[in-house]
C-alpha cells in the first residue's frame, strides 16, 4: 500500500466527516419527521367505491353518480396514505444518494485543487527522462518499437487527418509501425483509406492496413485482431488513436519514458482537446463535461491510486500488460474500461499526463451525443456487475484500493450520480406540486445541488456564463443516462448496443474527397419523443404549481427545465447566429 492511496483515504474520510459535521451543525438534517404519511388506506373500501362508480350503483350520490367532492375526497386520502409514505420512502433513498454524490465530489475536487496548487506533475512519483542517445529520425536500437493502431469505420471525414497525424510522428522509422484497423462497411470508404495506406507507404512509413470479414466484438473484436499479427507481437508498446484524434508530433517522445523508466506502468493517457468545441452551444456544454472528466476525475484518480479508466483513445498501452490482463474483451461496450479493471487487478499503475493533449471532435448533434452518452453509461453500469466480485477477490490490490474502485469509480459514478440526478429533479420533485403530504428536505433539494455547482465550477471560471445552460442541459442527459446505467446493470434492452459516433471533420480542409449524399430525414428522426413527452410533463407539473402553489413554488425551474426537454427535443442545439 502506498502513500498515495493513504493519503487518498485519508482524504476521503475527512471529505465525508466535513460533511456529517457540517450537516449535523447547521441542524441541516432532521430525520425525526415521520417517514410515513396518515394511515393504512382500507383498499376494500376503495375498490367498492370505484366498482359502485363503473356500474352506476354508488350509494354515497342521490343522483346515482358521483359527485366532484367524493372525487377529490378520495384522491387525497389516497395520496395521503399510499402515494405519499411510497414516495417518501424514494426521497429518502435519493437524500442518502445525493450524500454519496456530493461527498465523492468534494473528494475529487479536493484532490484536484490541491493538484494545481503544489504544482504536482506526473514527473513527481514516475520517473521519467528523454530517450537519449542518437536522433530519432537517424534511427536507434534503443528505441522501444511502438505500434501504432487507429480503429475506425466508414470514416470518411476524418481518416485522412487521423493517418496523416499518426504518420507525422516522431520516432525511429524503424522502430514504429502505424497499423489502421478498417471495419468499413462501404467499399468507396474502404478504397480510400486503402490508398492513403499506400500513399504514405510510399513515402517511406512502415504503415499497414488491415481489415476483417466482420465487424465482431466492434472496437475491442478491431484491436484484438490487431494484436494478432507478427509484426504486432514485436512491439513493445501500443499507442491508440480513434479516427477522428490527432496527436502531435512529439506525443511518443513525451508518453513512452513513462514505460522505460518505470516498469510497473502499463497506461500513460493523455488529455483530449477539440477542434470544434464553440461550434455550437451543444459542444461548449460537452467540454464542460469533458473537462470535469479530464481536470477532477482523471486527475484525482492517477494522483492517489494511480487508477482511472482508459478513455480508449490518446493513450499508450504496455503490451505486456495488454497480454497478462487476458488482451481486448467485447463482453461489454466499454472495452477501455475493462481493460484498464483488469490491468489494475494484476497490479499494473496508470499515469494521466494533463499536459499532454490530443485534438479531437465533440459530437456535432444531439442524437449522435445521446448514443454516445448511452453506450459509456450503460457499458459502465454492466461492467460493475461483470467485475465487482473479480475485485473483491484480487489479491494483488490493497483493500482501499479496492473500495475506491468498487464505491467511487464504479457504484457512485456509473449507478448513483445518473440515477439520483434523474429521479430526485426530474421526477420527484414535479410530482411534489400535487402532493403537498411529501416532505423533501431543503438540505438535499437545494444546498447539495448548490455544492456540486459549485464543486464543477471552480474548476471552469471562463465557462461561468454557460453554467446556466449547462444545468439544464445536464438535466435533461440525466434521463438517458439513468436509462443507460439501467440497461447495463440489469441488462434490460440495448444494453449491448453499439453506434459509432458520426464525425464531421471540421477540421478537414482538403475538398478533394467527396461527403456521403445527404439523406432526408424523416419526423422520427427531427424529433425526439422521450423529450417532448418529459417535457410535457414537466410543463403539466409547473403550470400545477403556479395555479395552486400550495406551500413550494417550483413553477420556474419547472418551466425552465421543460424548456429545455423541447429545445433538445426538436433537436435545437444553439447553432443559430447569436449562440457562435
Amino acid at each position: 500500500m502506498e502513500a498515495a492511496e493513504i493519503g487518498g483515504a485519508l482524504l476521503f474520510a475527512l471529505a465525508a466527516a466535513a460533511a456529517l459535521f457540517a450537516a449535523v451543525s447547521t441542524g441541516a438534517i432532521d430525520f425525526s419527521r415521520p417517514l410515513a404519511v396518515g394511515g393504512r388506506v382500507d383498499f376494500q373500501e376503495a375498490i367498492s367505491w370505484f366498482i359502485g362508480v363503473f356500474d352506476g350503483s354508488s350509494s354515497s350520490s342521490a343522483a346515482g353518480g358521483v359527485s366532484l367532492a367524493e372525487v377529490y375526497e378520495l384522491w387525497v386520502r389516497v395520496r395521503g396514505r399510499v402515494i405519499a409514505p411510497a414516495l417518501q420512502v424514494a426521497v429518502w433513498a435519493c437524500m442518502v444518494m445525493s450524500v454519496m454524490l456530493v461527498v465523492e465530489a468534494l473528494y475529487n475536487c479536493v484532490v484536484s485543487l490541491g493538484v494545481k496548487a503544489v504544482g504536482w506533475r506526473p514527473e513527481w512519483r514516475f520517473k521519467w527522462e528523454p530517450l537519449a542517445g542518437d536522433d530519432e529520425e537517424k534511427g536507434g536500437a534503443h528505441y522501444p518499437v511502438v505500434l501504432v493502431q487507429i480503429p475506425m469505420y466508414n470514416e470518411l471525414e476524418v481518416y485522412k487527418l487521423s493517418i496523416g497525424a499518426a504518420c507525422e510522428l516522431q520516432w525511429p522509422k524503424d522502430r514504429i509501425i502505424v497499423q489502421v484497423l478498417d471495419d468499413s462497411t462501404d467499399p468507396f470508404i474502404k478504397n480510400l483509406v486503402e490508398l492513403e495506406c499506400e500513399s504514405w507507404a510510399v513515402k517511406g512509413l512502415n504503415i499497414k492496413y488491415a481489415t476483417r470479414s466482420s465487424r465482431k466484438g466492434f472496437k475491442a473484436g478491431a484491436l484484438k485482431k490487431g494484436m494478432e499479427y507478427d509484426y504486432a507481437k514485436q512491439c513493445e508498446y501500443v499507442a491508440i488513436f480513434d479516427a477522428d484524434f490527432q496527436p502531435e508530433p512529439d506525443f511518443l517522445l513525451r508518453t513512452v519514458p513513462f514505460f522505460v523508466h518505470n516498469p510497473e506502468v502499463a497506461l500513460v493517457q493523455a488529455r483530449w482537446s477539440f477542434v470544434n468545441d464553440n461550434a455550437s452551444l451543444l459542444t461548449r456544454v460537452q467540454k464542460m463535461f469533458f473537462d470535469y472528466h479530464f481536470k477532477v476525475e482523471q486527475e484525482a484518480g492517477s494522483a492517489t491510486f494511480s487508477f482511472f479508466s482508459f478513455n480508449g483513445t490518446a493513450g499508450v498501452w504496455r503490451a505486456a500488460a495488454i497480454k497478462e490482463a487476458g488482451g481486448w474483451k467485447d463482453r461489454t461496450t466499454v472495452e477501455d474500461m475493462d481493460l484498464a479493471v483488469r490491468a489494475t487487478l494484476k497490479g499494473w499503475k496508470f499515469v494521466y499526463v494533463g499536459d499532454i493533449r490530443v485534438k479531437s471532435e465533440l459530437p456535432s448533434t444531439y442524437k449522435a451525443y445521446c448514443r454516445q452518452q448511452f453506450r459509456w453509461s450503460c457499458g459502465g453500469a454492466h461492467l460493475f456487475r461483470k467485475v465487482a466480485k473479480d475485485i473483491l477477490t484480487a489479491k494483488d490490490v490493497s483493500l482501499i484500493k479496492k473500495f475506491h474502485m468498487l464505491y467511487s469509480f464504479f457504484l457512485v459514478r456509473r449507478v448513483v450520480a445518473p440515477t439520483v440526478a434523474c429521479i430526485l429533479y426530474n421526477i420527484i420533485l414535479p410530482i411534489s406540486v400535487m402532493i403537498p403530504e411529501l416532505f423533501l428536505p431543503i438540505w438535499g433539494i437545494a444546498y447539495i445541488p448548490t455544492v456540486l455547482l459549485v464543486v464543477t465550477a471552480i474548476r471552469h471560471p471562463k465557462n461561468l456564463h454557460i453554467l446556466p445552460f449547462w444545468i439544464l442541459f445536464e438535466s435533461v442527459m440525466t434521463m438517458h443516462r439513468m436509462r443507460a446505467a439501467l440497461s447495463g446493470l440489469f441488462e434490460l434492452s440495448e444494453f449491448n448496443e453499439w453506434v459509432v459516433t458520426k464525425k464531421t471533420g471540421n477540421n478537414f480542409e482538403d475538398n478533394e474527397v467527396p461527403l456521403l449524399q445527404k439523406t432526408r430525414k424523416r419526423l422520427r428522426d427531427r424529433v425526439n419523443l422521450r423529450e417532448i413527452v418529459f417535457s410535457a410533463f414537466l410543463f403539466f407539473c409547473a403550470s400545477y404549481n403556479l395555479v395552486f402553489p400550495g406551500k413550494t413554488s417550483y413553477y420556474f425551474n419547472l418551466y425552465l427545465q421543460g424548456l429545455a426537454f423541447v429545445c433538445l427535443g426538436l433537436n435545437f442545439t444553439g447553432t443559430c447566429n447569436c449562440c457562435q
